[in-house]
């Protein structure tokens, strides 16, 4: 055997130690967070994979859903949620010590059908109208904790036509009001831009106008449990950052904050 084939050789095994030494560290990670970050998610999750050989099995549901179940003693490795809710995890000791670092934020918004002609929300009044005019409406059951539900009904309330707007208002469970947009069943629906903009068969008008309106920022921590904290912070960094940022920004989302 000549000394080429034997510095092949040499080079296939410290490559296969190295692979085997990658799979020995990699971590399998369980992630709770919001349903509003499904898109963005699905596409980021396989980028970080290959990137770490780490696992990721992520559970999307609502945020105040995804709440509950940390609090109730349900283990996960990161949990992304809603700022306000990841400090109240933090003061209840479900997070691990460390900074919650903020990913990405999404205004409530308004949505129409593809090709319909935009109307005019620019104003309160000018929303007000528009809400009047139009035949049905949908949003998240504020009930249920759906975050841009809670905020459009606030919106309604303010703008004095809860009573107007009942009747042809259709409520969903959590972010289905851009499918009943995209399938004419109603004419308007206000849901997170994040689950607006990858939706086709709708177009956004823009984020609630003035004080009506309210950006949502999600942001991520370490659970309190969790065995894989180092990989766990190197997911949220890599969120974080400026790679995960770009397709943030095509979803509907601003990155960081």
């Amino acid at each position: 055997m000549n000394g080429r084939s034997l510095t092949m050789q040499t080079a296939a095994a410290l490559t296969g130690l190295l692979l085997s030494a990658m799979v020995a560290d990699a971590a399998e990670l369980k992630v709770f967070t919001s349903v509003a970050l499904t898109t963005a998610l699905d596409e980021l999750a396989p980028i970080f994979e290959q990137k770490t050989g780490n696992k990721l099995t992520i559970s999307y549901d609502l945020a105040a859903v995804q709440k509950k179940r940390i609090l109730d003693g349900e283990r996960a490795d990161v949990i992304i949620l809603t700022r306000g809710m990841m400090d109240d995890l933090a003061k209840q000791n479900k997070l691990a010590p460390g900074n919650i670092v903020n990913v990405a934020g999404t205004p409530v918004a308004l949505a129409i059908r593809a090709g319909a002609p935009k109307p005019d929300i620019s104003t309160a009044d000018a929303f007000k109208q528009t809400l009047l005019s139009a035949k049905s409406i949908s949003y998240a059951d504020p009930a249920k904790g759906g975050l841009s539900g809670v905020v459009a009904g606030r919106a309604i309330d303010r703008l004095g036509i809860a009573e107007q707007m009942k009747s042809k208002t259709t409520l969903v469970p959590g972010a289905q009001s851009p499918d009943l947009v995209a399938k004419g069943e109603v004419e308007l629906g206000i849901a997170q831009a994040s689950e607006i903009v990858p939706n086709a068969g709708v177009q956004l008008v823009g984020p609630l106008p003035g004080e009506l309106g309210s950006m949502t920022q999600f942001s991520g921590g370490i659970g309190a449990d969790s065995a894989s904290a180092n990989a766990s912070k190197a997911l949220i960094d890599f969120l974080a950052g400026q790679e995960a940022g770009s397709h943030f920004k095509t979803k509907g989302f601003e990155p960081g904050g």
